[in-house]
């Protein structure tokens, strides 16, 4: 799955802030959610535009980006 399937980029959606496909739910909230110690199911439950999948593809894709593999 491509990152363009899970985040959307448009100037005309909160100015170009990267978003959940599908919503104007900032991608940098979900991090804020978990960095302050919320749980995945608070999140959803405050932002219900935004699937548990597609916030779980999200997470790992960045895992992917940021961690290197272990097959590497």
């Amino acid at each position: 799955m491509d990152i363009a399937d899970l985040i959307t980029i448009d100037p005309d959606i909160l100015g170009g802030v990267p978003v959940f496909k599908g919503t104007r739910v900032p991608v940098k909230t979900l991090f804020e959610y978990l960095e302050n110690d919320y749980s995945l199911e608070e999140f959803l439950e405050c932002f219900p535009s935004v699937t548990r999948d597609l916030a779980r593809r999200v997470l790992e894709r960045s895992e992917q980006a940021l961690l290197p593999s272990a097959a590497a």
